[in-house]
């Protein structure tokens, strides 16, 4: 059925497939929803207007740069590879991106080290908690921090220009590049719509002014619902107890998600995560934690790539300065 929506005088026709937004974790795919979209006020019209959450919110309670589809490439990488200019050079054994060009369409740079190189959530991960994102579940966040889906979400731009974004709305910060305005609004105004997020009042009224004056004609280009991914996986082991006293053998059988605390030491199958010891440390085989070369805070911090430790630091491992005094991750040293 069509549902035919009339705001400012403009229409909006939204088609439905009769798949409604999947909020829950069932399913591994994308719902098979899809809305067709005209005009930009129209959507943004769509949109409701509440004050933003603003409390609680944690990055790490959004999983990022996660290999969702299991092809080796983590999101940062697959970003990498998508928006390089040039077919990029990557090394086949981890997936790593050696050589690419990339265009900032934010600040009109073009960039040829990758560690100059940023991977932007447009709608940044705090403005999506404050949004709507603090009432979702750990899969709906991780598949809203990795979403490849639709191009929208992600884009590959200069450091020091999403330094400067931060985590602002366009209430409070626009790309640099004024002729980048409409684009950059039309999808933060998709993304919004299409993973049900609100807006606050100022954000609401500043893309309200701006779809007025200098994005009069703007229109959005349709998309598919947003993704959503399986719960954790849950793990069954068992144990076998023997009685010595009465020679007979008892089995318990334990369910426990991979994430939850474990007191003895256990591998789970299918899991990158060895938990040892009853403190419950955990130490992690294979986890990418960190990208070398990309900054980093506070100083002497420790990370881990690719099974290697990496510290953070002002200097390279010869003792030289990186440029503009930064702290960037590399390999720690004996």
């Amino acid at each position: 059925m069509n549902w035919r929506i009339v705001a400012n005088g403009a229409a909006l026709v939204v088609a439905i497939s009769g798949v409604a937004f999947a909020n829950s974790d069932a399913g591994t795919a994308s719902a098979a929803q899809k809305f067709v979209a005209n005009d930009a006020r129209a959507i943004l019209a769509t949109i409701r207007v509440e004050n933003e959450y603003k409390s609680g919110y944690r990055r790490s309670f959004f999983d990022h740069w996660s290999d969702l589809n299991g092809d080796g490439c983590d999101t940062r990488e697959e970003v990498l590879k998508r928006d390089s200019i040039s077919k990029p050079q990557v090394d086949p054994y981890r997936c790593y991106v050696v050589v690419g060009d990339w265009f900032s369409k934010y600040d009109g740079k073009k960039l040829t080290d990758r560690s100059d190189v940023d991977i932007d959530h447009v709608v940044a991960l705090k403005e999506a908690w404050d949004s709507g994102a603090w009432s979702w579940s750990d899969s709906q966040r991780k598949a809203f921090a990795n979403d490849m889906t639709d191009s929208r979400t992600l884009i590959a731009v200069s450091d020091r220009v999403n330094m400067s974004k931060g985590d602002k709305d366009p209430s409070n910060w626009m790309p640099p590049q004024r002729n980048y305005w409409c684009t950059y609004l039309g999808d933060w105004i998709s993304i919004k719509a299409r993973w049900a997020l609100s807006m606050d009042q100022s954000e609401y009224g500043r893309i309200k002014n701006l779809l007025a004056t200098d994005c009069s004609t703007l229109t959005i280009s349709s998309w598919n619902a947003a993704p959503v991914l399986a719960p954790p996986v849950v793990a069954t082991t068992s144990t076998t107890t023997l009685n010595v006293t009465s020679n007979t053998t008892s089995s318990t059988s334990t369910t426990a998600k991979t994430t939850a605390p474990i007191n003895t030491a256990t591998t789970v199958a299918g899991s990158s995560t060895t938990v040892s010891g009853s403190t419950g440390t955990t130490v992690a085989t294979g986890a990418k934690d960190i990208y070398p070369g990309s900054y980093c805070a506070p100083v002497d911090a420790l990370g881990t790539f690719k099974g290697n430790v990496y510290v953070c630091s002002k200097t390279n491992a010869e003792g030289s300065p990186y440029a503009g005094g930064r702290a960037r991750w590399r390999k720690a040293t004996n």
